[in-house]
């Protein structure tokens, strides 16, 4: 560790950067994340790129190693383009939930904006992998990376063997259904390279033991055996992960495009959490960030001038257009979870009386790195606002609550800034970023395959939102491309029951 004296001194001048200069960074950054923080974190892989590297991990979902797709690559083109004409900015860091967790800088960053994104990313996002109960639960950040080296060199040599044509056919179709293809109430398996590839040989030496060269004298229509029995007449089988019971019960799949298919599924499920706590995430890597670049400055280790280009950075990070503006998009996962942060601090800190009727259990205890540790530990976002949304953040931000029904030709505001309101206004915003409220519930309810192996699903309608039809048959086709025979849609209104649409789709065994 550097003597006392050396820590009191400025860790650079300029904007330039060099290796060394980015230890020293790093160094002060983890001492105070650790010591002033009590931040838990992965160990550390930094690694710098160029914007072109950066636009690439952008296209291949942000994974350090990924299988090829063109779909990959038309992102790739498309975003290029745009970042080209100046149309769009590229992210100043990226961070993959992995051991050791894995960290992109852009080699353009100035010494000041390396020093925001490495306590951003390095430390805010990596303690918050590490310790919400979320990814503890669905993930597994040691084992991804061996996972996708795996994925990506048994999905090459499938197209070297059966054909790119093959390969993305049915990458395109999982693809389609990975909205649909995760455990939302049970944990899955946890995900091992190893294991994938003892299944795969004794794929392959079970068919060598099985094989015969008389097989070759029947003709291919004599008989076809379903891979799997899912259920018999009167007997129908129900599951949430439609991307599951495919690679289980599909009567056409070959081995080989099972395993595609679980694939694409681990990787859905991989990203599932990340999905609940965006704001959160966000949030969290905002506040550490701020925290630790501000005592840094208090400690001398940043010059006034470097200080205000990190204010400037992360005010642009936390910028909120109005709703009337044409920018507005939405809340700013970004400053939505960094001002309830600030928040939960200024309430365990000097509180009023409203925080003290609001919140007895924190308000004036000042235990608040204790509060945010235990939250970024315990929540997703939907909770994280139900339990922390104060009203005089309701009131900060100028938040209310609108009905908006397509069959009224106006748009209600149902809730206000006052008593009455605030739990309204909470309450509406907490289960807005509730998933499940956005996506489809759609299930299998029966896949006959001792008979006219039709895969049935419903679609349970909530609030009377239906699906988009030309993006709902376009995904009935995928998945009858995946399953092989006719796929039934049903579309059951949530209250009554009552049937309120069929789609059916009829395909040629593959």
């Amino acid at each position: 560790m550097r003597a006392g004296n050396d820590l009191q001194r400025p860790l650079f001048h300029g904007s330039d950067w060099n290796f060394d200069i980015l230890q020293r960074v790093y160094d002060a950054i983890k001492q105070i994340a650790h010591e002033d923080l009590h931040l838990d974190t992965y160990t550390n892989q930094l690694e710098i790129i160029s914007a072109e590297q950066m636009l690439d991990a952008y296209s291949s979902i942000g994974m350090p190693l990924m299988y090829g797709h063109w779909s990959f690559g038309k992102r790739f083109l498309q975003e290029e383009q745009l970042y080209r004409k100046g149309h769009m900015g590229l992210a100043y860091e990226l961070v993959i939930n992995s051991n050791p967790c894995i960290c992109y800088l852009m080699e353009g960053n100035t010494a000041a904006l390396q020093t925001l994104v490495i306590a951003h990313a390095a430390f805010g996002h990596n303690h918050f992998f590490k310790n919400n109960q979320l990814f503890r639960q669905w993930t597994d950040a040691g084992a991804i990376l061996t996972y996708l080296d795996f994925a990506k060199n048994f999905v090459r040599q499938c197209e070297e063997r059966h054909g790119v044509a093959a390969v993305e056919r049915v990458l395109d179709a999982a693809h389609a259904l990975m909205d649909q293809g995760v455990f939302r109430y049970r944990r899955p398996g946890r995900l091992s390279a190893e294991q994938e590839k003892a299944r795969e040989r004794e794929r392959i030496a079970h068919a060598e033991k099985m094989f015969s060269d008389l097989w070759r004298t029947l003709p291919s229509s004599a008989f076809k055996i379903p891979a799997r029995e899912a259920g018999t007449a009167g007997q129908p089988t129900e599951e949430e992960n439609i991307l599951y019971f495919i690679e289980k019960n599909s009567p056409i799949l070959e081995p080989w495009q099972r395993e595609i298919v679980r694939i694409v599924r681990f990787l859905a499920q991989y990203f599932y959490p990340q999905r609940q706590t965006k704001m959160m995430n966000e949030g969290c890597a905002t506040f550490v960030h701020y925290t630790i670049t501000n005592l840094m400055f208090e400690r001398g280790l940043i010059e006034e001038g470097h200080m205000l280009e990190i204010i400037q950075n992360h005010s642009d990070v936390i910028f909120q257009p109005g709703f009337n503006d044409v920018r507005y998009g939405g809340l700013n996962p970004y400053t939505l979870g960094f001002e309830m942060m600030r928040d939960i601090q200024r309430i365990c800190t000097e509180p009023t009386q409203e925080d003290r009727d609001w919140f007895p259990e924190i308000a004036g205890k000042g235990a608040w790195l204790d509060v945010l540790l235990d939250a970024w530990a315990s929540h997703r976002d939907e909770s994280f606002i139900r339990q922390f949304l104060s009203p005089q953040l309701i009131r900060k931000m100028r938040l209310f609550a609108l009905v908006d029904d397509a069959s009224d030709s106006y748009v209600e505001v149902t809730a206000i800034h006052d008593d009455r309101g605030y739990e309204a206004v909470r309450s509406a915003l907490a289960a807005s970023y509730d998933i499940t409220s956005h996506q489809p519930d759609i299930q299998v309810i029966g896949a006959d395959l001792a008979g006219d192996r039709c895969l049935r699903l419903r679609h349970k309608i909530r609030n009377g939102v239906m699906l988009q039809e030309e993006s709902r048959d376009a995904t009935l086709r995928h998945l009858a491309t995946l399953w092989g025979y006719e796929v039934r849609l049903i579309g059951v209104d949530g209250q009554s029951g009552q049937t309120v649409y069929e789609r059916s789709t009829k395909t040629e065994k593959g």
